[in-house]
Order: structure tokens, then sequence, then C-alpha cells
């Protein structure tokens, strides 16, 4: 997943992943506040008051499928530059406030949206505001702070894909994988853009990205709705709207064979990665295909695991892996032969487990646990300020309504073994399939003639 974090320093946030609810999720609606600024900003406020505590998150709908040649790379980039420096807050001030007040912050960015999460006492709430406010309003556009960012991030790009296996390879399976669409942009750019990002591209960027009514703000916690309405009002409401990010149009077109993409470099061992397209995340086949993602790969006991790396004994681990998705998305799948293993090998493993999928329906009890693994990954999540935070940010975001979150386990429960067989067949098809395979190049070998 080429999701690109800051991390931080970040002792607080302890305390609010240890924030429970205080009566059970199962089963249950917790309420939810919302308003809509006039500016376009959509605010939703959750109260739980069994800590001091607060969760805040800003979803903003800009990601790297909102870029394109020349441009790549740029929604990260504001990722980092978000935190140094605006008119009230200047380089590194923020923090030191943030940090001097007890509080904690972060933020990532994917190919569809970039997220802004605090972390803080409930005693820090206006500075918080006025925090936000200042960077989305009155963001620094220094020259010499662009140009150190710049360099921050083609560094991070050199560590985490040029440097690192995994991440080179993982960038060429979402390459090969999309023809047409914006989501074969890596996350992080293309270098080539990275160095030459203008100061008005930048602009134009930020200014559409990050306009209030491109944005939707989540707020958990020891708070009630009408202070954090009265504090949208004072602070985040006089900020004006612009026109949001143009709509995506482009529809990858249907994949008509399997594409191949070969990456050889000094490795330790080989690697294989699956991409299978599949649905946008409010599908209607969202559900099933997590239980059947589940069955395959999820633990010790999942069919992939069982097969490959237990019975076959061919490699030493195998997982799959979907990020939420406005248009239609690729499952990956990640398998990591031993030493001395033909990747081959792994893939006709693979293929034979996604045809036994196809071929026959899983047992009951397979089923059930899935249904069960799921459903506690879920609640668990919800179970926390933080994460109630993400999980309504999510649905309301990439669902289309925060309520449908109450819906999870009803959906859950209502998927049956044709369904996950349905799914399989739909989607696990070698038509539908790109494979990005790492080979390891000895040093010796490429230096001879």
């Amino acid at each position: 997943m080429n999701t690109m974090r800051r991390y931080r320093n970040v002792t607080f946030v302890i305390l609010c992943v240890c924030a429970f609810f205080t009566v059970a999720v199962s089963g249950q609606e917790f309420p939810v506040a919302t308003k809509t600024l006039k500016n376009g900003m959509k605010v939703l406020v959750q109260t739980d008051h069994s800590i001091p505590n607060i969760a805040l998150y800003i979803f903003y709908r800009v990601g790297s499928h909102n870029e394109g040649p020349g441009t790549t790379g740029i929604s990260h980039f504001f990722e980092h530059m978000m935190f140094n420096g605006a008119k009230k807050y200047g380089p590194g001030e923020l923090d030191k406030v943030m940090e001097a007040n007890g509080g904690a912050n972060n933020a990532y960015t994917t190919r569809d949206v970039t997220v802004y999460q605090d972390w803080f006492p409930r005693s820090a709430l206006p500075l918080i505001y006025d925090i936000e406010a200042d960077r989305i309003r009155d963001l620094s556009f220094d020259p010499a702070k662009i140009k150190s960012e710049r360099e921050v991030v083609a560094s991070e790009r050199r560590l985490r894909t040029d440097n690192d296996n995994g991440g080179l390879l993982d960038e060429q399976l979402w390459a090969t994988s999309y023809i047409a669409h914006p989501y074969q942009w890596p996350v992080v750019g293309w270098m080539s853009d990275i160095e030459h990002w203008t100061m008005e591209q930048l602009k134009h960027h930020f200014e559409m990205g990050y306009a209030p009514n491109n944005a939707t703000m989540v707020v958990t916690g020891d708070v009630s709705p009408e202070e954090i309405f009265a504090l949208c009002e004072k602070y985040i409401e006089p900020i004006p709207s612009h026109a949001p990010p143009p709509l995506v149009t482009t529809v990858e077109p249907e994949q008509l064979g399997e594409r191949r993409v070969i990456v050889r470099k000094p490795a330790q061992l080989p690697l294989v990665l699956l991409a299978y397209h599949i649905p946008q995340t409010n599908s209607p086949d969202y559900y099933a295909l997590n239980v059947l993602r589940t069955v395959l790969f999820q633990g010790e006991s999942s069919r992939m695991y069982q097969r490959l790396v237990d019975k076959d004994q061919i490699a030493l681990d195998v997982s799959s892996s979907v990020e939420p998705a406005f248009d239609p998305n690729i499952v990956e799948v990640v398998a990591q032969p031993k030493q001395g293993v033909d990747p081959q090998k792994c893939e006709k493993a693979m293929y034979e487990e996604f045809e036994n999928a196809k071929n026959a329906m899983i047992s009951d009890t397979e089923l059930e646990k899935a249904k069960n693994i799921r459903l506690a990954e879920f609640y668990r999540e919800v179970r926390t300020i933080n994460g109630r935070a993400n999980t309504i940010g999510t649905y309301e975001v990439f669902f289309g309504d925060y309520r449908k979150l109450f819906d999870a386990a009803k959906n859950y429960s209502a998927v049956t073994k044709e369904d996950v067989q349905r799914v399989a067949k739909a989607y696990f098809a070698a038509n539908n399939r790109t494979v990005a395979t790492l080979i390891p190049e000895n040093a010796e070998e490429k230096a001879k003639p």
C-alpha cells in the first residue's frame, strides 16, 4: 500500500487509543451530530466523555489521482508543507505549541485523500482550531522552505521507493495495472516531477485541494456538538471556499489479458506481487470481497498461508491488502518466496487456491470465522476515539454517508457462501491479473560481460 505517512514522536496518542466506549458498540448506533458550514466544509461530531481527550481528523478530497504528468507527488508534498509554517504559527512553531499543550499530530496521503490528524487534551481545543485555521487560510509559500521540503520529499522517495525493493516493485505494479486512470501515479511522485514543480502549480493545487468545501472534519471525544460548531463558525467558516479539484472522469478500460513486469536488482530474496481489478470501496461487493480475502489470507490458518507457508513450504509469508478508493481499485497480493524457490512456484500455488475458491464454495466454518474476524477488527477500531474518528470519516468520504458504518455488522452477516464464490469468479481471473516479480540480481553476475 503506497500510503505516505509523516511519522512523529507521539506519546500522547497512547491516551487517545486507550479511550474505550462506556457502552458496548456492537449492535448500537452512537450519536453523530453534523453541520455544514457556510463555506461548504462538513463537520461531524461524536461525543465521548470517558476521558478528557479529543481526536480531530480533517479529510481533504485530494490525492495523487488529482495529479498528472508534471505534477505527480504534489499532494504528498503538501502533507509535509502543512506542518512548515503559516502566518501566525511559523516554521516549527505548530509542533512546539501543540506539544507544549499536550497534543500530537500526524498526516497521511493516499491516491484519493490527504488526512490530517490531531490528538489533544480538552484544554487545548481552541488552540487546535486556531492552528488549523491558520494553515488552511495562510499557509506559507516561502521559496526557501519549499526548496528544503522538496529535498526532504526527494530523499523520502529514494529511501522508501528507489532503495526499497518492496516499494519499487509496488510502484511498478500500480503503473502496470493501470493504463488510463491516474491511480497509476505513485503517491510520492516521480522524481523528475518532484524536482520541477513550479510555484504556480503549487499554489493552484493548494487552492483547489485545501478549499473548505473540499474537506470533511470529524471530531470525537470529550466535546459537545454545540461547542465544536461554535469553534468552527469562529475559526473555520470565515475561510473562503474555492473551486474543488475537477472530477476525474477517466474510466480504466477492462483488462483483457495478464500483464507482467519484472524488476531485476540486487536483493536477498525474490518477491511476487499480484494485482486484480476490483470495484470502488462503496461497491455492493465490498463486504463479500473482504470475507473472501479473510478466508484466503488472514492469519496462519488462512488457505494461502496453509498452502504456501505450512504445506508446500515455498514462502515465508503471503498477505493481501486493499486501500479505500473513490474509483475502481486493485486488490494486492504479496508473496515472499523462500531462498532458492522459483517465484513461479508461489504463483502457481496461489492461482490454484484462487481456482479452488471459484470451483467450490467455502465451508460454513470458514465463512463464520471470516465474518467474526472482520467484525472483531471493526469493533476494535470504533472502540477508541482515534479509530472512531477515522472510521466515521472513511465511511462519510468513501461510502458517501457515515451512517453506513452502522450497517457493517448486518452487511457482513448477510454475506453468503454463494456471494464469496461469485466474487472469486468475478474478479480473480487470469485476464484481470497483473504480476510484478522482483528477481535478485547478483552483483558478480551483473559485472560479467
